[in-house]
Order: C-alpha cells, then structure tokens, then sequence
C-alpha cells in the first residue's frame, strides 16, 4: 500500500506543477541565466582572443546590446500574432540560440549580430515575464512570488558560473563548447516547457496598442530613475573596483557569487517583507540606503568597505519590486502586457545616454558620477513619499488626489 501511495502521489504532484502558472514563471527564470550567465561570463575573453576586439569594438557591441531593451515597446505588436506566454517561450528560445550560435562567429561583425540575436531574445522575454507575472499572480502574493524568481535566477546563475569554471579550468573545454551548452540547454527547457505545460488562460484581455497613460506617471517616473541608477552601478561600480582598488577577475567573481547567494536566499523574503509593510515603506526604505551607498562610493578609500559597498548596493535593488507591486494595484488590468513593454523601454533610456555622458565626467571626476547617483535616488525617495499607503486604481498617488480635492474646495468657495 506504501508504495501504491507514492505511485499515485506522482501524477497528483506532476499535474499540480502543470497547473500552476507560477511553476512556469520560475522555471522560464531559471532558464534565462544559464544562457545569459554564459554570454556575460565568456564575452569579454572570447572578444579579446577569438574576435580581436579593441575598446571601440566593445563600446559599440554594449551599445547594440542595449538597443532591444529601448525596443521593447514592440512587443505589443507581437501580440496580434502570438499569445504572451508563446512570446515568452519563443524569446527564450531566441536567448539560448543567440548564445549557442556565439562560439561559431569570431569576428567583429558576427559577435554583434549574435548579441544583437541573445539581446532580443532576453529583452523581450524579461517584458513579457513581467507582464505574466502581474497577471496570473494575486496582489496579495505577488511581491512574494517575484522575489522567489530573483531567487531561481540566482540560484541557477551560480550553476551557471560555477559550470563555466569547471568547462575551463578543470575539463580544457573550448568556446564553442561552453557557449552550445549554456544556449543549448536554455533552449531545450524553453521547448520542454512549450510541450508539457498548457496554455493558461488571461484574467483580462490585453489591449494591443501603445498606452501612456497620465495617471502612471509616478510609476514612469521611478522606473525611468530605477534605470539611471541601475546604469550607474553596473558601469561604474565594478569598474571602481578594479581601477581604484585593483580587483582581480576572480575577486570580481566572487562578488558576483555573493551578490547572487545572497539573492537565492534572500529575494523571496524580501518579497514578503514588502507584501507585509506595503510598497511605499520599502521604497522609501530602498532610496534612504542607496543615498547613502552612492555618497559612500564618492569617498571610499578601502577596498574591503568598498567591496561591502557594491554588496549591499546589489542587495537594495531587490527592493525595486516594489515599483512592479505599485503598478498592478494601480494599473488597469487590460493595460498590463502595453505598460511592460513601455515601462521597459523607459527604463532603458538611460542605458542609452548615462554612460557616454557619465564616462566623459569620469575622467574628471569619479567622485562626481557616484554623486549623480545620489541625487537620483534622492530624487527618487522624494517621489516615492507620493505613494499611498494603499495604492489602488483612482488611488495612485497622495499629491494628485490632493490638488484634485484643492481645486474642488476653491471651486466650491470653501
């Protein structure tokens, strides 16, 4: 009977996992990193050795790389061919074949063509992630479940890296190899995914034309600031840490396994923390430390605080879930899948301009660009005070709902 038990206990469980829309979240989140992970680990020795890259070369491949994210707008046209869900498997599949194809074209022009590929592949699947997410999950669970795919993502990033460090010291694989297999298996879970899950069904149809919609603004506004900032940490942070303090490539490696443990065991929690104090006292929680750590950037003078530095600066920006959370409580359900794509491209106008702009104040002062960082997120915290305690559609911001009732009072001659 024990047996029998267990026997029927698997198909219950594998039909549990099959009927459950977060199941696939996480598993589609896991799957990014392995391709994602490879590409970012292997790009800048594969440049160098096999492609002869010079500075120029890199700067321009960056550039190209970020141009699908400010695309990712698009996105919304793509729904008049496919469902999102067949969007997210199908950009996934585009991420692991623009990373398995990378090994086989050592030039100039082939590396930008197969970043240009993984780009597309990875933009637009982490839109539609974000838009699936909103919708298949309840507010009530949703900064929980967001959290849980920080942290699959992590933890596969670890899988990811501690592979790559295997493939190279320990088993002599070459490029082409490595970059097969971590595109390769992306691949084969996008299409095992396609295959054993079903098609979950949309709360609310979604609208398929670019929305801009007045009442978003704060949400505008601190997913534009999220971004300028983000640019700022990942440009300048790392490269402070190795032009100012000499960090290795291993040094460098292993603040990118801490940063990615501490998310695997963190994420979640935090994503309930915020689901229990509400959006507005994380945020502002979030903006107060990261004033503090962008300040602390412009006059560090040791290497072990600095290292702690880029640590807890990576550990606030789990926080930024919060700004997800605010949207779907406020947001028109119907908007959801337009306002990911053009919440997206927002975030990414900064990718565009800050670090030309920021590389030439740089050279001057390095100070200054940490400086600029925390004016962002001060900024950032003053606006975050306008988010209500319970932010809700005809309820998204405290300022406005107050002019609304000044004006009201004034016309009444009160």
């Amino acid at each position: 009977m024990r047996f029998f038990r267990t026997d029927q206990s698997r198909p219950d469980l594998i039909h549990k996992i099959r009927s459950r829309p977060e199941f696939l979240l996480l598993l589609m989140a896991g799957a990014v990193p392995l391709s994602f992970a490879t590409w970012q680990a292997l790009l800048n020795n594969f440049a160098i050795e096999r492609a002869a890259f010079s500075g120029a070369e890199i700067g321009i491949l960056q550039s190209l790389r970020e141009v699908p994210g400010f695309l990712a707008f698009t996105v919304v046209f793509l729904l008049f061919l496919l469902r999102e869900q067949r969007i997210a498997l199908v950009s996934l599949i585009l991420l692991g074949v623009g990373t398995a194809l990378t090994g086989f074209f050592p030039s100039v022009i082939g590396l930008y063509l197969t970043t240009v590929l993984m780009s597309i592949g990875f933009h637009y699947f982490e839109t539609i992630q974000t838009s699936l997410s909103l919708q298949w999950v309840e507010p009530e669970r949703t900064a929980e479940v967001l959290g849980r795919i920080i942290a699959v993502g992590a933890f596969t990033s670890i899988v990811a890296f501690a592979a790559i460090w295997l493939a190279f010291d320990v088993m002599s694989l070459d490029f082409v190899t490595v970059y097969i297999l971590g595109g390769g298996i992306t691949v084969a879970i996008a299409v095992a995914a396609w295959l054993c899950f079903p098609q979950f069904p949309i709360r609310v149809r979604q609208r398929r034309q670019l929305i801009l919609r007045k009442r978003y603004w704060l949400y505008y506004a601190l997913t534009f600031l999220s971004g300028a900032r983000r640019q700022i940490f990942i440009v300048f942070a790392g490269f402070l840490m190795v032009e100012k303090f000499g960090y290795s490539v291993a040094a460098i490696s292993v603040l990118f396994l801490v940063n990615a443990a501490l998310n695997m065991l963190f994420a979640a929690r935090i994503g309930r923390v915020i689901g229990q104090v509400g959006e507005r006292t994380a945020l502002i929680f979030e903006y107060i430390g990261l004033v503090g750590v962008f300040v602390a950037y412009a006059f560090v003078n040791n290497a072990h605080l600095a290292a702690g530095l880029y640590i807890v600066d990576h550990f606030f920006f789990a926080l930024a879930i919060a700004i997800k959370t605010y949207f779907q409580k406020i947001a028109d359900p119907a908007d959801i899948a337009s306002s990911a794509g053009v919440s997206f491209t927002i975030n990414h106008i900064a990718a565009v301009v800050l670090p030309a702009a920021l590389g030439v104040l740089w050279l001057s002062s390095p100070a200054a660009v940490f400086l600029v960082g925390a004016g962002l997120a001060g900024l950032s915290l003053l606006l975050s005070l306008n988010i209500p305690t319970h932010p809700a559609q005809g309820n998204e911001v405290m300022l406005g709902r107050w002019g609304v009732g000044f004006r009201n009072a004034v016309r009444a001659g009160k």
